[in-house]
This record gives C-alpha cells, structure tokens and sequence, in this order.
C-alpha cells in the first residue's frame, strides 16, 4: 500500500482537505497524510465546508511533519509555495509533485461576510477535490 504526504505550511486547511478527499476516493487503497512545516490548528470553516461536501475531516489534526519521521512516502505532494521551496528531503520518496492551491484563510480575511468566506473555502475545497481526483496512486 501507498503513502502519500501533503505537505502546507500550517496544515490547518488545504492539506487538510487533501488528506479528507484522499481518504474518500483511495477508500483504503493508498494512506494519506498530510502534515504542515509549522502546524497550528485545522481551520473550522475548512472542517464545515468539508462536511457541506460529505466529508469528516474533523478528527484530524494539525501535524509537523516530524510526525512522520519513520514512514517511508511513496509520493509527497505540496500544496502550497512555500512548503514547496523549504520542503524536506524525504528517503525513499520515489516521486515529489507540487500544485499550489490559494490560501483560503489568506483570501477571506477581508471579508466581513460569513457567506463571502465560505465561498472563498467552498472554492479551494473543489479545487483540491479535483486535483485529488486526477491523480493516479
């Protein structure tokens, strides 16, 4: 079995969603992760609009990616920029894919209107979904 890594800067939001919609489509046949350079604390608009999708991903957490020091990836994808310039080494990773996705809390910050922001999110999530979709494990 395959394990994938996705790898953002805070993993609070769009690697979050990654690891939600891999574990929905791969339905056992590949483990996803996700991890973050300096995790925080996954993004309750990104757990709410998640669920809209049908999608749980409110038990995962927020994690660094020393997390995962004793799994060998199969594949890590970043999701983000900066993840992807300061991205570790990682042994035995045979592939390394980078698609980087707008910051949902970044671009609804200035929003005062709950609804603008869900929208902002809604629209990442099918973006990442998408993506997700697409790739062939």
């Amino acid at each position: 079995m395959k394990n994938i890594l996705f790898l953002c800067n805070a993993n609070s939001c769009r690697s979050q969603m990654a690891e939600g919609w891999a574990n929905h489509f791969w339905n056992g046949n590949a483990r996803s992760y996700s991890a973050g350079l300096f995790p925080t604390q996954v993004d309750p608009i990104a757990i709410k609009v998640m669920a809209e999708a049908g999608i749980d991903i409110s038990s995962q957490y927020s994690k660094s990616i020393q997390t995962f020091d004793n799994i060998q990836f199969d594949l890590v994808i970043t999701v983000c920029d900066n993840a992807a310039e300061t991205c570790p080494f990682f042994p035995g990773a045979s592939k390394k894919i980078h698609h980087s996705f707008p910051d949902p809390p970044k671009l609804a910050e200035h929003f005062a209107d709950y609804n603008l922001k869900l929208g902002i999110y809604r629209s990442i999530r099918d973006q990442i979904r998408d993506f997700v979709k697409q790739l062939e494990i």
